[in-house]
């Protein structure tokens, strides 16, 4: 697996970001049994950041948590079978990797969304990676159902690296 973190802000966060980033995306990727190496990028920045891309790409002109950009169109959701028929499209040529996508996440909605929930800015960065992973492994959460799927594969991807929602705030671990 390559994939990078980047940030952009001056806003630091209180572990090792890549660390914690590469751990959750493993374990999303092992959990909706990825048979490839993959590659991704993942990009720190600031609300001011975010509220600009959230405009530019989504046509949204407010600020928030995380974007998806997913680089595969899966007919269903994690459903790997058709990827090959798209080598051209979804591989690095160089590496042979899957080409995910890219996860923008506002650091700053990390520290507020952790504050508002009452647990650790890690958790909280945590499940944003878990959700930006799902979306870059074709779900989506617009209807109830596909929402409910969603959050249960979230809450079992952490609950597998043991990051919970007791995680108090000001935990770093």
């Amino acid at each position: 697996m390559t994939f990078y973190v980047e940030s952009e802000t001056d806003r630091a966060l209180p572990f090792d970001a890549e660390e914690v980033a590469g751990t959750v995306i493993r374990e999303a990727l092992d959990y909706e049994q990825c048979p490839y190496e993959v590659s991704l990028n993942v990009l720190l920045t600031d609300n001011e950041g975010i509220h600009e891309l959230n405009r530019q790409y989504r046509g949204i002109d407010r600020p928030t948590d995380v974007l998806s950009f997913p680089n595969v169109d899966y007919d269903n959701p994690a459903d790997f079978s058709v990827i090959e028929d798209h080598i051209e499209d979804y591989f690095d040529p160089d590496n042979g990797e899957l080409c995910l996508g890219d996860i923008v996440i506002s650091v700053d909605r990390v520290y507020e969304q952790a504050g508002e929930y009452g647990h650790s800015v890690r958790r909280e960065y945590a499940f944003l990676i878990a959700h930006s992973m799902l979306h870059l492994l074709g779900y989506d959460h617009m209807e109830p159902g596909d929402a409910a799927v969603m959050e249960r594969k979230q809450e079992e991807i952490l609950d597998r690296l043991g990051i919970t929602r007791s995680e108090q705030q000001g935990a770093v671990k």
